[in-house]
């Protein structure tokens, strides 16, 4: 069953995600069907290795290729204008959790990366901020327990 939800990107890594995806089928398959021609020349598949690394390396490919098809097909781009006055997909939050205070970009799940301050619109806290004002209050649940937020800022 073919996964039909939507996938938000920046345009940058839509470019980056689609050029991955050129390289996968136009460079890597052709690789990896060469390095099996070569392993079946050794003889014997059933004991040979070069020929079970290549199969795996393919089944590898072919199962990422899959993953970045399906997800360029349900890619909506964000970025630019959006509003600012609820959390959405590209809105910078500051969020008060606790005694902390944090600001996250909210992204799509492929361009999370909490180090770089872009927090998933699909993780616990992304989730429980989306559609909230500033100055509204919520509580998030995540697997240390629940935890008291408030929205400080919206850009």
């Amino acid at each position: 069953m073919a996964n039909t939800s939507k996938e938000y990107l920046s345009k940058e890594k839509c470019d980056e995600l689609t050029k991955e995806l050129e390289f996968l089928t136009r460079v890597k398959r052709k690789e990896i069907a060469e390095a099996l021609e070569a392993a079946k020349a050794l003889g014997d598949i059933s004991e040979n290795a070069e020929y079970h690394s290549a199969r795996e390396a393919q089944a590898d490919v072919e199962d990422r290729i899959r993953v970045l098809d399906e997800m360029l097909k349900n890619v909506v781009i964000v970025g630019g204008k959006h509003k600012t006055d609820t959390v959405g997909i590209g809105s910078v939050v500051t969020v008060k959790r606790g005694s902390d205070t944090k600001t996250y970009t909210i992204v799509g799940s492929e361009e999370a990366d909490i180090a770089k301050g872009k927090l998933s619109n699909k993780s616990p806290l992304g989730d429980a901020m989306m559609g909230k004002g500033k100055g509204d209050q919520f509580t998030c649940s995540s697997p240390s327990g629940d935890s008291a937020c408030e929205i400080l800022d919206i850009k």
